[in-house]
């Protein structure tokens, strides 16, 4: 440390509760530790630690220490004739250490430019730590942004400084870490990716960016964390960090729960054969696996018990499930609790948490640290492409891990290439498993393309595709499944198209006239518009109101639940039931009904929808289901999927497979092939208004950026990064309208509500508002406009980005409302 400030305390931070101190070298020692830990994973213990080590290494600098002391209110004489820095003004800390690092490192390995990249790459995580995520290499209008950012002057960096107030201890083994032995350690897996022999140079530099947003989630959460940590040291005694799994006291618990399950129906023994078979083939080497069961198979059960047992022969550290919808993670998650315990399970769907968090909000934001997650295809996504670095946090989680993603088929469409390469790197290069659940497998590796033509078909592949394992279907080939399928058949699915669509009296009769025979009837549409006037011609029909039920995801998690409970109720009771539903109610609801109809939608929807019906194969012969086109509105659009469902659903029903079993898998496939093939050039993520390419094109090799080519001209057998990070984290999101949550006057909402309205306590409200998520509802941006105008939400504290719904805004009926009488005068699809 320089002599001249020998008096200074270099602080990192202070305590709100007592105003004690942590020392910068204190901090960086301490996340050092965890970074190695975490990067540890994928042999990169070195890496990490240094990274933790050098991350805030700009807080020996002068002008953050004045910055520090005067935000906490403390005085400090050395520090008087350093000039204070405006109010909203931050001091920039985290390109000093990113300097140092790549400076140091970017010596080794001349030859080929192994140092320089790893530098780069050290240097982008370090430098990236606060703000938007990660940093552009390349701006999309050409410019080296990265190499700007490492080339700051040193009157913005203060870095000659910060290396002469260095505590001795963290010079010294930053000296030690910086070293050719790390630059190997970690050239070794670059040397993998770009030794692919089936990966092309785009792919292969996609896996580059895949590696450094695996070392910044390291470094992100190991930061997070001992902050965190150093404001509530009690919860230390919480982490798992360096805890092994004891997967045979999961095996056991699960196998004793599978030994004592009633078989009640011929079903639930071919369910226990699905279940057999996931355990024999628990044992398969690592890789992306199918389970292909139609919809009843008892997927969720089986897939968990194969995870287990692979978790435990890999010696992987958890499982995480993907579901597609936040409807389903509740009884998901609940069903694998009941059988493990609360220990086991970890639900993160944090729909309530604001985009910008409190600093209380962050030191208490979960962690993924529990050996079973439940979280949502959308922050799968997010946390891989998304801005910012609360989601990065979830990256090196999946990592040693199995994935498993529930109901694939609902991957959206203009994520397929960005996706495939994701999960390819985590099972490649990341020591994890998947598996793809469905009863509707979409076409994601090589087979999809047999029909394509062969200048498509190459387009196709050279953006990626999944690269399955050996054998890679768990219930078997082709033959071996379609007889799964037919065992499993429990419905007659009949297509009545009209000219012109079927109106809503036209449809409301036709439910009422299978009513008359079936005392259970459900009735799927794809918009909230169509449920509501279905349900209102019902009322006028004189339907009791006992029996007749209407569900969507205006209504909040609790509602529904309240609603499913009463509908089995009454179906235990063999009493009659009529339920009008958004297709919320397709994905993983166990309900079953003698009829089911079905607004036309693509297959898979058509399959989910069928899964409902005789659902356990109770009925004496087979249940009915019936797939009517509707008079909706205009998709192509609004839901241009739904849209492009319809129209290739259509095309096999009237042409191809007239006649045939819709659900069986030959007509799956087909249908896939033509969804795919029509959709096949919005499968890389277009940006508008870009010039610069797609959002695949920006997380690669930046091909068609004006300064990409000079990369491209180079003698080093090593590229550096060109990922243009920032700005396709600015331009991606995972669904096109995202939704704004908001807490509802639902029952106990009510009271949650009030709480939040309360008095301000950082760990109160985090568990309040762990509760409020069952009494949420997600509005997308027009509805959310229109309840601003009619002033029916309110923040629960000024600048806290979390709404709720006034009470007189909110019904029994439908859920969320603008108008006062109940009714509401406004749709949306």
């Amino acid at each position: 440390m320089n002599e001249d400030n020998r008096n200074i305390e270099y602080m990192a931070h202070t305590r709100k509760a007592d105003k004690a101190i942590q020392s910068v070298e204190t901090h960086l020692f301490e996340t050092s530790a965890i970074a190695k830990i975490l990067a540890a994973k994928l042999d990169l213990d070195s890496v990490g630690e240094l990274l933790g080590l050098m991350h805030d290494f700009g807080k020996y600098s002068l002008k953050f220490q004045k910055y520090i002391y005067d935000a906490a209110g403390l005085l400090n004489s050395d520090l008087d004739e350093e000039e204070s820095v405006p109010n909203g003004t931050k001091v920039d800390h985290s390109t000093a250490g990113a300097q140092w690092v790549y400076r140091h490192l970017k010596k080794f390995g001349v030859q080929h430019g192994t140092g320089e990249l790893v530098g780069q790459m050290l240097g982008l995580c370090i430098a990236s730590h606060h703000g938007a995520g990660l940093i552009d290499c390349l701006s999309p209008e050409g410019e080296a942004v990265w190499l700007k950012r490492l080339q700051k002057d040193d009157a913005l960096t203060h870095l000659a400084q910060c290396e002469q107030n260095a505590d001795e201890l963290v010079k010294q083994r930053a000296d030690e870490l910086a070293s050719e032995a790390l630059v190997k350690s970690l050239s070794k897996p670059l040397a993998v990716i770009m030794k692919q022999p089936d990966s092309n140079a785009k792919i292969k530099e996609f896996y580059l960016g895949c590696l450094t947003r695996f070392l910044f989630s390291c470094l992100i959460d190991a930061d997070r964390i001992n902050s965190a940590d150093f404001e509530r040291e009690e919860q230390k005694d919480w982490r798992r960090l360096t805890q092994k799994t004891n997967w045979q006291e999961a095996i056991d618990k699960l196998e004793t729960h599978l030994a004592n399950f009633e078989i009640r129906y011929p079903i639930d023994k071919i369910r226990s054969n699905i279940s057999d078979t996931c355990l024999k083939r628990s044992a398969d080497p690592q890789g992306i696996y199918t389970l292909t069961v139609p919809t009843g198979g008892g997927k969720t059960l089986a897939s968990l018990r194969y995870a287990v047992h692979h978790a435990q022969q890999h010696n992987l550290d958890r499982i995480i499930y993907i579901i597609p919808y936040t409807s389903i993670i509740d009884q998901n998650a609940a069903a694998v609790r009941e059988i493990l315990g609360d220990d086991w399970v970890l639900e993160h769907h944090s729909n309530l948490d604001p985009e910008k968090q409190s600093w209380q909000n962050k030191l208490l934001a979960e962690n993924w640290d529990k050996p079973i997650v439940f979280t949502t295809m959308v922050q799968f996504l997010d946390a891989w492409f998304g801005g910012g670095t609360r989601g990065a946090r979830h990256i090196h989680p999946m990592t040693r891990s199995v994935l498993i993603f529930d109901e694939i088929q609902t991957l959206p469409i203009k994520c397929v290439h960005l996706f495939c390469n994701v999960l390819n790197w985590l099972t490649q290069f990341g020591k994890s498993s998947a598996i793809l659940c469905t009863a509707t497998q979409p076409l994601l590796d090589d087979s999809g393309l047999d029909n394509f033509p062969k200048a498509e078909r190459e387009k196709v592949r050279s953006r990626g595709l999944l690269k399955l394992a050996d054998n890679a279907e768990i219930m078997g080939h082709d033959k071996e499944r379609e007889e799964l399928f037919k065992k499993l058949s429990r419905v007659n699915v009949h297509y009545r198209p009209i000219a012109g669509g079927w109106t809503v009296e036209e449809a409301g009769a036709f439910l009422l006239e299978q009513f008359q025979t079936a005392s259970s009837c459900l009735f799927i549409v794809n918009t909230k518009k169509w449920a509501q006037e279905l349900y209102q011609y019902c009322k006028t029909q004189n339907v009791p109101s006992e029996v007749l039920f209407h569900l969507s995801t205006h209504q909040c998690s609790a509602h529904r639940k309240a609603i499913f409970d009463e509908i089995k109720r009454r179906l235990n009771n063999k009493e009659p039931v009529i339920c009008i539903s958004t297709q919320l109610i397709e994905a993983g609801v166990d309900i079953s009904m003698e009829c089911v109809i079905r607004a036309l939608a693509g297959i898979d929807n058509i399959a989910q929808a069928a899964g409902r019906c005789n659902r356990h194969g109770e009925k004496m012969g087979k249940g009915q289901v019936y797939v009517l086109n509707l008079q909706e509105p205009d998709f192509a659009k609004v839901l241009p999927d739904i849209d492009a469902g319809k129209n290739n659903a259509e095309r096999v029903l009237l042409r191809d497979l007239a006649g045939q079993d819709m659900l069986q898998p030959e007509a799956i496939a087909q249908y896939f092939q033509y969804y795919f093939y029509q959709r096949s050039g919005e499968m890389s993520y277009a940006v508008k208004c870009s010039n610069s390419g797609s959002l695949l094109d920006w997380l690669s090799d930046n091909c068609q950026n004006v300064y990409g080519s000079k990369n491209n001209q180079r003698r080093l057998k090593v590229p550096l990064l060109m990922q243009s990070f920032k700005s396709a984290g600015q331009a991606f999101a995972a669904i096109d309208a995202p939704t704004h949550a908001v807490i509802v006057p639902y029952r106990e909402g009510k009271e949650l509500i009030a709480k939040l309205c309360g008095e301000w306590n950082p760990q109160e409200m985090y568990r309040t508002l762990a509760k409020a998520q069952r009494y949420s509802v997600n509005v997308f941006p027009n509805v959310w406009q229109k309840l601003e105008k009619e002033q029916a939400i309110q923040e629960i504290q000024v600048g806290s980005g979390i709404y709720y719904v006034k009470d007189r805004h909110y019904t029994d009926e439908y859920g969320l409302s603008i108008d006062e009488a109940n009714l509401m005068n406004f749709y949306d699809l």
